[in-house]
This record gives C-alpha cells, structure tokens and sequence, in this order.
C-alpha cells in the first residue's frame, strides 16, 4: 500500500519530540508477517525443470512467532507431467527455528500439495532439518529432507521414500548490492523424485539487491538425464534468471 509524504509528516514530528531513549526500547511485536513475489525462467527443483523449462510464477507468505515457531505458504506454477495433470505446486510448511551464536537451528515439515491432479496420488509430506552458520557476510548451511514411504513416490505399484541431502553457501559482497551463492545436493532413490537410483545437483549464483527488489542469475545442472513428455531433458545445464520482491 503506498503511502503519501503527507500522511507521514505528523508521524514523523512526534516521534522526533519523543525521547531517544523511548523509541529504542519499543518492544518488537510478537508476531512478524513477510511474504515475496518473484518470476523466474525456469522452476528447478533439485536441478530438474517442473516448468518444461519455461517460465514460472511463485510467490509466498510466512507468519513467524519470536518463540520462533513459524508457519509458511509457497506456490508456483508448474506443468502438468509432475503431478498427473496439475498445473500448481502449493508447500505448506509448520517449523521451529532458533538461533544461538551465530548458528541457527530449523527443524520443521513440508507438505507438498497439487491440486488439480486428476484424482492421482501426488500428495506427500517430508520433514526436515538444516543448520546453518553465520561467518562475516558468509552462511554456510547443510539441510536434509526425509519423505517417508508413500504411493505418490512410488515408482510403478507400491510406496517408495526419498532422502535429499544439501549444502549450501552463500556470501555477500561487502559495500555492494551482490551476493554469490553456491549449492550441492544429492537425491537418494529410486523414487518419482530421483533420476534412476540418484543423483546429484548443483548450483551457481549471482543476486542483486535493489530496494525490495532481488534480481538473481543461477548456473543449475544434474548428474543424470530426466526426458519430459515434451522430449525436452529438463535436467539439463541452463542459465536461470529471477526477479522477486520481498515484503
């Protein structure tokens, strides 16, 4: 919502008659709500194209306690041969995070949801943990994604699990707008979400920060071939380009 100069001028003036000393102990609120909109050319996950390699829509919404339990919403386009005809990807997501000298803990879990699917099993839950540390203006992260056993990860009859594990770095550049970002997965199969018994992924990045805005170029590449129905291998190398803001 945007708001006039105007309307900020009385505001303004009696804050600044307040005292210094009362405006730095206002308590935060307990609550925090964030949320983001972002265009990319090419929805990877895990280094394979849910999009066909063509662009997609995403966006999100987080609602966060200082207990540090939080709850998000995510979604994105998708094409119709991941999820037996559906055209959305929706993550709901309920965790725990907490943050002690430098290192911070998330534990939580994602629920994968595709409406649209034709009836077809395609729904699956998966838990994860990651941890991350903070060095300077470096983060390094590891994370690891467990889905139990379940029909929509089965290859064929039956119930399959999948275990990804990753680690992610990530580092701005001092006095600039630029970050670099590096990442390296692996997938442990078979399941429907793994190439063959497994694979591997990896990324190169490059982000710039203007205002609310994020506009980001990646490297994505993937040890083995995934053919879409289209013929296309969405596992492929390829330059993927974002542009996002953040509320």
């Amino acid at each position: 919502m945007r708001t006039s100069i105007l309307a900020l001028t009385g505001p303004f003036l009696a804050l600044a008659a307040m005292p210094v000393a009362a405006q730095d102990t206002a308590p935060p609120p307990p609550l925090t709500i964030s949320g983001s909109a972002t265009v990319v050319s090419d929805y990877r996950f895990r280094g394979v194209s849910q999009t066909d390699k063509r662009f997609a829509v995403q966006g999100g919404l987080t609602v966060a306690h200082d207990s540090g339990l939080y709850a998000s919403v995510w979604g994105s386009s998708i094409d119709d041969y991941v999820a037996a005809g559906s055209d959305q990807e929706i993550d709901l997501i309920a965790g725990y995070r907490t943050t002690r000298g430098g290192t911070t803990f998330d534990i939580g879990v994602l629920y994968y949801y595709y409406p649209g699917g034709g009836g077809a099993n395609t729904d699956f839950v998966e838990p994860y943990v990651s941890v991350a540390h903070m060095l300077g203006p470096a983060t390094a992260k590891v994370t690891a994604n467990y889905a139990p056993k379940a029909a929509a990860l089965g290859v064929g009859a039956g119930t399959k699990d999948r275990l990804y594990v990753a680690g992610d770095l990530s580092v701005g550049i001092p006095t600039t707008p630029f970050s670099v970002s590096a990442h390296l997965g692996h997938s442990f199969g078979p399941s429907a979400l793994t190439v063959g018994k497994g694979y591997t992924d990896w990324a190169f990045g490059l982000s710039y920060q203007w205002r609310a805005l994020t506009f980001g170029v990646r490297y994505v590449d993937a040890s083995k071939a995934a053919i879409a129905p289209s013929g296309r291998n969405v596992a492929k190398a390829g330059i993927v380009g974002s542009v996002g803001v953040w509320f």
